[in-house]
């Protein structure tokens, strides 16, 4: 059988299957903060198998996404307020452990947080999908529309690391 050489700057002739999910409610100032970089990086050339979905705040779809989707890779962006600064961005790989003890393994289904999601897709049967989480340390969580300065400022630094992530 004749061998073709792969294109340069191809990894394998295999298309990865990767989900970047915006995660978060528009609805509450910097909560909506995954759903702008979803919106964003929709409008950008991605490499072929790499889904991107604005969730909002519906979990139960995006854990039925996440059983379902055959994926290799999910990257949830969300607002993660960790007690840093507002607008710092984190890349978070949560451990195994924490996917099934989350929320004591129940999620709701109107209402999304990355570690609540995990729960709900254990609790559906689990993945095996590498799940990581690029989060953005939130100002304010009120009840408005629009990101507050320091976390709009943020969204172009987590779309550089989505790009990161999905490339490597």
């Amino acid at each position: 059988p004749t061998r073709r050489a792969r294109p340069a700057g191809r990894r394998s002739s295999v298309t990865r299957r990767v989900l970047v999910a915006g995660i978060g409610n528009v609805f509450l100032s910097d909560d909506g903060f995954g759903v702008e970089v979803a919106t964003r990086l929709s409008r950008e050339r991605l490499p072929e198998g790499v889904r991107v979905v604005d969730t909002g705040i519906r979990a139960r779809d995006l854990a039925y996404e996440l059983v379902e989707g055959g994926y290799e890779t999910a990257i949830l962006v969300d607002a993660v307020a960790r007690g840093g600064t507002a607008g710092t961005v984190y890349v978070i790989e949560p451990h195994p452990t924490d996917r099934r003890t989350a929320s004591g393994g129940r999620g709701d289904g109107h209402s999304v947080n990355p570690e609540a999601t995990l729960a709900l897709v254990h609790a559906m049967s689990g993945v095996a999908t590498r799940i990581l989480v690029v989060g953005c340390e939130p100002a304010c969580l009120d009840e408005g529309i629009g990101l507050t300065a320091p976390v709009a400022a943020a969204v172009d630094e987590a779309i550089s690391v989505v790009r990161e992530l999905v490339c490597a």
